[in-house]
């Protein structure tokens, strides 16, 4: 605000806004524009004359001492302030906002005082209306009547800033109770209001759209880090010390409505149709085996191998989940909202409901299945001759881990021949042009006890080389199954390599690294094209319908094909995928970020210890080191190395924080 004043002079009394405060002051220097005063508070003060909000025509003596220049500001300030206690402002409101004009200084204070008028009455008057801003707007050099409307509005921002400044005020009395705890008990939880402004400004940083009264609240608390709020929701028992903060910062489901559960319990009790169905070919004495990991659940595939007169009939097995759930049912949108289900060291989120994907919809050893079945006729030699895809009824015959199955090298073991097999598949993929990354993977489990369980899988091993490479065969079969009956479905393509590092299979771990950084992005389309990564024509994923809904999308279009139910046009396969397309990115980051917190929270005990590590790139200020123990990628800095890619170093783990995604290296 800005109010018209006479001449200046040396010793005129002025006063200015300063923090929401008007301060009253002496002018002692006059330099073109600028300003020099001396405060109420004893402080000098620079500034320019258009910052002044009132200025006085009488002067005092500016050449008595300091400390009666002071004295004498204080006098006129506290004067002016009891002075603007007399200006009732909704009674000038009521007498003037009908005329709808704007009012000058001499106007309006001759409306509040009765002469004669002193420059202190002026002062009065812009200190009154600038402790109520309600019922009048300044402008440079008057005021304005608001409207009604624009006055309920401002009471309602008024009342909200209010409200705000109580919650900041309980918040802050509230953190300084719970932090002074050393023991039970407590202290009572403040307004639920409170709690959701401090988790939503940990959970989204700025974004929050209560960030401003979150980082208020903190900020009179006394401190600026996120993660010490954190700790005190934790020690409040709101939160959990692992509590898993992006499910929620991505707005992933964790529970199942009840809506969504009691379809599933419906389901549980009509189930079983399918055996009668004369349009299925009943496998149930073919001996199926499934083969996953020792923790594995849900049970989406199984293979079978049977010899007749001119080879071998290779059978993949996927439980039919179609059959089940029905597009846009309740179970079906809550799976299009999840993507997938999100597999965690600590935890898992399904796609479908516990009694589906763990019961109904898994291939149970002994349970009777509805399947969706690849039947692969072999030569002797392992060629394959021609295919069938059917609808079936299944039942799993034995189910092993990964472990069981590698521990079995029998020559008449089925075993051993689909391992041959396997081979034979993964050579003519090489032969087509398929790059081959054989990386290791580390698994991260949480014991009972809360200890991290960590341990490296290879995963060229015999039994999981041997159930990747029928499911590559499988869902490359469907794909040309799909394209034949030319049948739209969620198909993966690559392009080529941005650059081919080495050819076959590579034992090199740094080229092995390097390779997978020139590949080009997987592409989601509803036609087939050629898959570079894996050296097929066309590909799609169907072999995981429990925990992928793109499986189950492709699934039912296979479906459709053999006359189950229509499948779906190419236009709502995009519409779906456009849908959808979040969820999966979501779980996706959700599914490595927890991984991620748990390998940082594992080497929090490792400080101290030395690793060896992987040289990937060498930049000017870092370099970015593969922690092979861990196949973990992280940056150090390059000062005093001279380190080119692919060399060995040792490196001590000097810090790490998992919560706040921190890892400091030592070389």
């Amino acid at each position: 605000m800005l109010i018209l004043y006479p001449a200046m002079n040396i010793g005129n009394i002025a006063e200015y806004i300063d923090q929401q405060k008007i301060i009253c002051a002496v002018v002692m220097q006059i330099k073109k524009q600028r300003i020099r005063l001396l405060t109420e508070y004893n402080r000098e003060v620079n500034l320019s004359a258009g910052r002044l909000s009132h200025l006085s025509t009488e002067a005092i003596d500016t050449t008595v001492s300091r400390d009666s220049l002071v004295r004498s500001l204080k006098q006129y300030a506290a004067s002016r302030q009891k002075l603007s206690k007399q200006v009732n402002i909704q009674e000038l409101w009521e007498l003037l906002h009908e005329d709808e004009e704007a009012i000058d200084l001499d106007t309006m204070t001759s409306f509040c005082f009765d002469p004669p008028i002193l420059p202190d009455h002026e002062s009065a008057v812009v200190r009154a209306f600038f402790n109520d801003k309600l019922y009048f707007k300044f402008t440079k050099e008057s005021f304005l009547p608001n409207t009604p409307e624009q006055i309920e509005q401002k009471q309602n921002q008024l009342n909200d800033l209010a409200r705000r400044e109580q919650l900041i005020l309980e918040g802050v009395s509230w953190l300084k109770a719970l932090s002074e705890v050393v023991s039970e008990p407590l202290p009572p939880l403040p307004n639920p209001e409170i709690i959701t402004i401090l988790k939503d400004y940990y959970i989204h940083d700025k974004e929050s759209t209560t960030a401003a009264d979150a980082r208020a609240i903190m900020s009179r608390y006394g401190t600026e880090s996120p993660h010490q709020i954190f700790d005190l929701l934790v020690k409040a028992g709101l939160w959990d010390l692992h509590e898993n903060i992006d499910l929620i910062r991505l707005d992933i489901p964790t529970t199942f409505s009840d809506p969504v559960l009691k379809a599933a319990d419906t389901l549980i009790q009509h189930h079983d149709d399918f055996i009668n169905d004369p349009n299925r070919r009943d496998l149930r004495d073919v001996p199926l085996i499934t083969i996953d990991g020792q923790s594995t659940l849900d049970y989406d595939d199984a293979v079978s191998l049977q010899k007749d007169d001119d080879g071998y009939i290779l059978g993949i097995h996927i439980i039919d989940v179609g059959f089940f759930i029905k597009d846009g049912d309740p179970i079906d949108r809550n799976a299009r909202l999840r993507g997938s289900s999100i597999y965690m060291p600590d935890d898992k989120i399904p796609m479908l409901p516990a009694n589906l994907s763990e019961d109904l919809c898994s291939l149970i050893e002994g349970k009777t299945r509805p399947g969706i079945s690849t039947l692969v006729r072999l030569n002797r030699f392992f060629e394959i001759i021609d295919y069938d895809i059917v609808a079936s009824v299944i039942k799993v015959h034995q189910q092993m881990t990964y472990s069981e199955a590698n521990s079995l090298n029998g020559e008449d073991d089925p075993i051993t021949t689909l391992h041959k097999i396997a081979t034979v598949l993964r050579e003519k993929r090489m032969k087509a042009g398929a790059v081959q990354i054989t990386l290791p993977e580390v698994n991260l489990w949480i014991e009972d006890n809360g200890e991290i369980g960590i341990s490296r899988v290879d995963r060229e091993n015999p039994s999981r080389m041997l159930i990747s490479e029928l499911m590559i065969l499988a869902n490359s079969l469907m794909a040309e199954f799909l394209g034949r009956n030319n049948t739209p479905a969620i198909f993966r393509s690559q392009p080529d390599p941005k650059q081919r590092l080495f050819q076959g299979i590579e034992p090199s771990l740094f080229l092995n690294c390097m390779q997978r950084r020139h590949l080009n992005r997987a592409v989601i389309g509803t036609r087939g094209e050629h898959h570079s990564g894996l050296g097929v024509d066309a590909y799609v994923t169907a072999t995981s319908p429990i925990r992928r809904y793109y499986d189950l999308l492709t699934q039912r279009q296979i479906r459709g094909i053999l006359g189950y139910e229509p499948a779906y046009t190419e236009d709502e396969l995009q519409q779906i995928l456009h849908t959808i397309e979040t969820a999966v990115g979501n779980t996706g980051r959700a599914q490595f970020l927890r991984r991620r917190y748990w390998l940082l929270k594992y080497l929090e005990k490792m400080k101290g210890k030395s690793e060896e590590a992987l040289v990937l790139d060498a930049r000017r200020d870092n370099f970015t080191v593969l922690l092979k123990e861990y196949m973990l990628e992280w940056r150090i800095s390059s000062s005093g190395l001279s380190l080119k890619p692919g060399d060995l170093l040792q490196v001590t783990i000097q810090h790490a924080d998992a919560r706040r995604d921190q890892l400091s290296l030592f070389a």
